[in-house]
Protein backbone atom coordinates (compact mmCIF):
# COMPACT_ATOMS: atom_id res chain seq x y z
CA UNK A 1 0.00 0.00 0.00
CA UNK A 2 1.10 3.41 -0.98
CA UNK A 3 1.59 6.53 1.71
CA UNK A 4 -1.16 9.16 1.85
CA UNK A 5 -2.39 10.57 -1.50
CA UNK A 6 -0.07 13.94 -1.94
CA UNK A 7 2.62 12.88 0.24
CA UNK A 8 6.51 12.65 -1.20
CA UNK A 9 8.73 10.26 0.30
CA UNK A 10 11.62 12.74 -0.96
CA UNK A 11 10.20 15.99 1.38
CA UNK A 12 13.44 15.70 3.47
CA UNK A 13 15.09 17.47 0.72
CA UNK A 14 13.53 20.29 0.63
CA UNK A 15 15.37 20.51 4.06
CA UNK A 16 18.34 21.51 5.09
CA UNK A 17 19.43 20.20 8.90
CA UNK A 18 22.26 22.58 10.59
CA UNK A 19 22.71 21.84 13.97
CA UNK A 20 19.77 21.92 15.68
CA UNK A 21 17.85 24.16 13.26
CA UNK A 22 16.06 22.78 9.85
CA UNK A 23 15.39 25.85 7.29
CA UNK A 24 13.95 25.23 4.05
CA UNK A 25 15.63 25.15 0.90
CA UNK A 26 12.31 25.53 -1.15
CA UNK A 27 10.25 28.46 -0.76
CA UNK A 28 6.59 27.46 0.01
CA UNK A 29 3.35 28.66 -2.09
CA UNK A 30 2.08 31.64 -0.49
CA UNK A 31 -1.68 30.33 -1.65
CA UNK A 32 -1.44 26.95 -0.76
CA UNK A 33 0.10 27.54 2.82
CA UNK A 34 2.47 25.28 4.74
CA UNK A 35 3.69 21.78 3.51
CA UNK A 36 3.17 22.66 -0.29
CA UNK A 37 6.50 23.91 -1.66
CA UNK A 38 7.20 25.41 -5.51
CA UNK A 39 9.20 24.19 -7.98
CA UNK A 40 12.29 26.14 -9.36
CA UNK A 41 12.92 26.89 -13.02
CA UNK A 42 15.45 29.06 -14.65
CA UNK A 43 12.80 31.90 -14.88
CA UNK A 44 10.15 31.25 -12.13
CA UNK A 45 9.19 29.08 -9.07
CA UNK A 46 5.83 27.55 -10.47
CA UNK A 47 3.50 25.80 -7.80
CA UNK A 48 2.14 22.59 -8.59
CA UNK A 49 -0.56 21.69 -6.73
CA UNK A 50 -2.61 25.06 -7.44
CA UNK A 51 -0.68 26.59 -10.44
CA UNK A 52 0.40 29.59 -8.89
CA UNK A 53 4.08 31.20 -10.96
CA UNK A 54 6.43 33.92 -9.95
CA UNK A 55 8.75 34.88 -11.92
CA UNK A 56 12.46 36.13 -11.30
CA UNK A 57 13.47 39.16 -12.70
Amino acid sequence: MAGKKGSSPSVYKYYKVSGDKAERTKKECSRCGKGVFMSNHKDRRSCGKCGLTEFNQ
